[in-house]
């Protein structure tokens, strides 16, 4: 559930990037969160 949950958001995230929404309201940092987000899963996968 939460696995579905965190795709959900990750999604979000990047449409919101790619459309300049974040840059717009300065929440860029939300990608780089995202990126951290992942980075562990990457590692023990």
């Amino acid at each position: 559930m939460l696995f579905a949950l965190f795709y959900v958001i990750a999604i979000t995230v990047l449409v919101l990037h790619f459309t300049g929404f974040l840059a717009r309201h300065n929440v860029e940092w939300l990608v780089l969160v995202l990126a951290a987000a992942v980075f562990p899963a990457v590692i023990y996968l």
